[in-house]
């Protein structure tokens, strides 16, 4: 299977519009007590969605300046998926609110066993300690990439081979925009439970949707398959 790729997308749900009191006593998981005598309104409220801020970069402007980021707040869940690199298909997923890290899902069963491949792929948001000593305790490699050093720019070395683990673990992002913008992903449900099943119900409708690919285009997917065993042997650090 060529090894896996461990990644997060949100899943936007319906915005939920609570005062700051009613969000205190969701994250404390009590029920507000202006909820208690409307049954009605309660059974509308999602409480186990999260919001949270996703952030992204800023591109800096031609002459070199730096430009803020964009930090975006959206409400909803996560799913945490990997993938095996050779036929992009899900092996593994969790689904979790939207606030839950990327990092610590990788020890709750996102490593697929089966995958007849030791490499890992993954985004800075999986490099810890903890998980480098998970994944050599499992007898996988670590191909998560590196975080720049606090206060210093990131070494070139570091760059390109960020840069080179990059080109395997984009195809997971394939997975992710086939989800959101193909097949819409939106979870319409109340409650995580419910989410859970929408989100697995995408994922098995984007799995099969890759077997029929697979089984018409057989000749592509070894040319891509040969591709990324290319990269694959090179060098690494």
């Amino acid at each position: 299977m060529s090894g896996q790729i461990v990644d997060a997308t949100l899943v936007a749900a319906p915005k939920q519009r609570d005062t700051e009191a009613e969000k205190a006593d969701i994250k404390a998981g009590a029920i507000p007590d202006v909820w208690k005598d409307k049954p009605a309104k309660l059974r509308q409220k999602d409480r186990d969605a999260r919001w949270t801020v996703k952030f992204s970069k800023a591109k800096p402007k031609e002459d070199g300046t730096k430009q803020v980021d964009i930090a975006i707040p959206a409400f909803g869940y996560k799913s945490h998926v990997s993938i095996d690199r050779r036929h992009k298909i899900i092996r593994r997923q969790k689904i979790t609110n939207a606030t839950a890290a990327d990092g610590a899902r990788l020890r709750e069963g996102l490593i697929d066993p089966n995958n007849t491949a030791g490499d890992v792929w993954g985004d800075s948001a999986y490099r810890s300690r903890a998980n480098e000593a998970y994944l050599d305790k499992h007898g996988r490699t670590s191909r998560i990439h590196q975080r720049k050093p606090p206060g210093r720019p990131m070494p070139e070395a570091m760059q390109r081979a960020n840069g080179r683990k990059s080109k395997v673990r984009s195809h997971v992002e394939h997975v992710f925009a086939e989800q959101k913008h193909r097949m819409g992903l939106f979870v319409r449900t109340i409650g995580i439970a419910r989410a859970e099943a929408v989100i697995t119900f995408a994922n098995m409708a984007n799995n099969m949707k890759r077997w029929c690919w697979l089984e018409r285009n057989p000749q592509q997917h070894e040319k891509t398959s040969l591709k990324g065993r290319i990269l694959s042997q090179r060098p690494r650090p």
